[in-house]
């Protein structure tokens, strides 16, 4: 006999003062630490081993630095900014994480999918603000303060309506929405860190974000097609986006400039052979070839040289200028605007920062604190939108990069800034006769990992149907729809799945493994005894509200016994027996005597006395639940059929006791509740 344990009731009003107090008390040895745990560099920085890490670190962070800069160039596009602001991002971002990040190993700064959230928002506030959205004019002369910036249509845009009082061109204006948007963002992540919210993130499983990432890379790779064969179409907003531009492209593929077509086919070839080489001989090869830059540096010479802008038509990057704008604060006015679209994009960011923290802390058996990563990217966003910045996150194919080349902590992110910074001071109006194909090639290309995930449905089929489902739901919305739409439907039809395969699950007569005690399902095994006059019946789920009556319907289709019809049959016939017994007929409506009608009140059907419910899949009981098993134990009774259950946990068991079911003095309960099927079936056997 199996006694629970008396458990100490908590006085948790006492517990959450304590805490309180805890938490609100000031200490020099507690302000250190606060600042130790907030700035995690304090921690590991005076511990650095420099002769063993210094030249991973450095080799590590001048790859990525050479990687970041076509990156951050290309990625301009997909944010519909200027290259400058993305060199921005990646400066910034990589100085603030190395200070606050708790993972050694991960690249944050500019990522794809987040470029393209942001520039999707970007688009739509240009749109709604009267701005031409063809960014494929000729570009304009630009000083190094980029404040009197104008329109290729000669228009300007009198921000007064919106709260600030200046004119401000169409590039002024997306930067403003973009860090808004970028600012909105931050805050969110860090109110999640304060109220430590991260649980969040449980809600977007793998499936969820991977076909988040491939329905979002095809949304980027339709974006750049545009680039790629150099037509001149204007950049679709709103849903449907994906289908009108591939419409438009087909429409227009007449006018494809014949230079950008050429350089682009070059350029993919180029990318892609060094791509599948340098994953073929990775092993060989002590750091990834960096084909971008070579093919940047290339494209540009070739652009410049042969003036294939002014000869062809090409489309180029433009003036890039060189140094820093003077920091400026977001609108708080454009910040109402863009509240809702900074929600999906912290969450994303997060979620992806984290993931990818926790996966190669994992790897490299160190732990990360995913409250400090939420505080780490907010402020990655915060801090750098008062300097032209836009939103950033983590991204695998860099951080893949960093940990091959040697990486051993962030100051590799130090490494790779300065490179940044090097191009923002000096380099950056090399780039103006850069082809605005070879950045859109440089995209594409880097999509590869996001695009194989088709190659892997299958696989993912044959190990789960329903995470298929998912994926494919998930990967549909976000490309036909748009991003945000498609993570929401994701992350709900992810929920409704569980929901289903909770309201519906599965549902099995047990029999007797032979000279055992153990009990299976007698439709998946062969071989198994069935237990005379006794139904074992399994649930595999929670009960609740939403599978009560699937729990009765199964019960009663598998045992082949409806107690309620059962009961109200019986009551018609004994109904009909009095009828004849009070006209004086001795004999029964089926000719039987009345000694003999006891016999025919037991119908040959029932063939057990006694029922058990395994209850070891399930997990939880609510109030229906409990009420339910009341029903069909009175139910059964009435049929003199004893329904025992077996195998339950804690949490049923006291839900029971506080549901009634085991009567007010719990008396009858060691008759009712077994801690095994056997011995549930034991106690079946010797009764009469």
């Amino acid at each position: 006999l199996m006694e629970r344990k008396t458990h100490v009731k908590i006085n948790r009003k006492e517990v959450m003062l304590a805490k309180l107090r805890k938490s609100c008390s000031c200490t020099p040895q507690k302000l250190k630490n606060f600042f130790m745990d907030f700035f995690p560099v304090l921690r590991w920085l005076p511990k650095y081993r420099c002769k063993e890490y210094i030249w991973g670190d450095v080799m590590s962070g001048l790859v990525i630095g050479i990687i970041l800069v076509p990156q951050a160039i290309a990625y301009s596009l997909l944010a519909g900014l200027k290259p400058i602001y993305s060199l921005y991002t990646s400066f910034f971002a990589n100085i603030i994480y190395f200070l606050m990040g708790t993972s050694r190993h991960v690249s944050v700064g500019i990522f794809s999918l987040i470029s393209l959230m942001v520039g999707q928002v970007v688009d739509r506030e240009l749109l709604l603000a009267g701005f031409d959205l063809n960014d494929d004019a000729p570009p304009s002369s630009v000083d190094g303060s980029l404040q009197n910036d104008h329109l290729s249509n000669s228009t300007a845009f009198n921000l007064t309506i919106v709260g600030i009082n200046a004119e401000c061109g169409k590039e002024c204006y997306a930067i403003g929405i973009a860090t808004a948007l970028t600012f909105m963002a931050g805050v969110y992540q860090v109110l999640m860190g304060i109220f430590r919210l991260g649980f969040v993130s449980m809600y977007l499983s793998e499936s969820v974000l991977d076909g988040f990432a491939t329905g979002a890379s095809l949304t980027i790779l339709t974006a750049q097609v545009k680039y790629l064969i150099g037509i001149k179409i204007p950049r679709s907003q709103g849903h449907g986006m994906l289908v009108i531009t591939w419409i438009n492209i087909f429409r227009n593929i007449s006018q494809a400039n014949l230079c950008d077509v050429i350089t682009s086919a070059i350029c993919i070839v180029v990318l892609v052979t060094a791509k599948e080489l340098g994953d073929r001989y990775k092993h060989k090869l002590k750091f990834p070839l960096p084909t971008e830059l070579v093919v940047i540096v290339v494209a540009t010479l070739v652009s410049h040289y042969g003036k294939l802008n002014e000869v062809y038509a090409s489309s180029v990057s433009g003036a890039i200028p060189t140094g820093f704008i003077p920091p400026k604060v977001p609108e708080f006015s454009l910040m109402l605007r863009v509240a809702l679209d900074a929600l999906p994009l912290a969450i994303v960011s997060f979620v992806f920062t984290v993931s990818l923290s926790e996966m190669f802390a994992k790897k490299y058996a160190y732990t990360i604190r995913a409250n400090q990563e939420m505080f780490a990217v907010g402020f990655c966003n915060i801090i750098p939108s008062f300097f032209h910045s836009f939103a950033t996150s983590a991204a695998l194919a860099k951080t893949l990069v960093k940990t091959s080349t040697g990486c051993q902590t962030q100051i590799s992110g130090v490494i790779s800034a300065m490179v940044v910074l090097l191009v923002l001071l000096f380099l950056a109006p090399l780039f103006y006769s850069l082809q605005k194909c070879v950045l859109a090639c440089i995209i594409i290309v880097s999509l590869r990992g996001a695009l194989r995930k088709f190659r892997d449905v299958p696989a993912r089929y044959h190990v789960n149907k329903v995470d298929t489902l998912v994926w494919v739901v998930t990967m549909s919305a976000s490309a036909l729809v748009s991003t945000e739409i498609g993570l929401l439907v994701g992350i709900v039809f992810s929920m409704l799945c569980i929901i289903v395969r909770t309201q519906r699950p599965r549902t099995a007569l047990l029999g007797q493994i032979q000279d055992t005690s153990f009990y299976e399902d007698d439709l998946e095994y062969e071989n198994l005894s069935t237990v005379p006059k006794v139904k074992i019946f399994r649930f595999e789920a929670p009960l609740y509200y939403a599978n009560r009556n699937y729990f009765l319907k199964s019960l009663y289709r598998l045992t082949n016994l409806d107690p309620n019809l059962e009961a109200a049959r019986r009551k018609k016939y004994e109904k009909k027996e009095k009828q004849h017994l009070k006209k004086g007929n001795h004999r029964t409506a089926n000719g039987l005597g009345i000694g003999e009608t006891t016999l025919q009140l037991v119908p040959q059907q029932i063939d057990f006395q006694a029922l058990i419910v395994d209850c070891s899949s399930i997990s939880f009981l609510d109030t229906t639940g409990v009420n339910t098993l009341k029903e069909i134990l009175k139910d059964y009774k009435n049929l003199n059929i004893s329904v025992l259950l077996a195998c339950c946990n804690p949490s049923v068991i006291d839900s029971l006791k506080r549901g009634g079911y085991f009567g007010k003095d719990f008396g009858c309960m060691q008759e009712m509740l077994f801690y095994s099927i056997h011995n549930a079936v034991l106690f079946a056997k010797d009764q009469k």
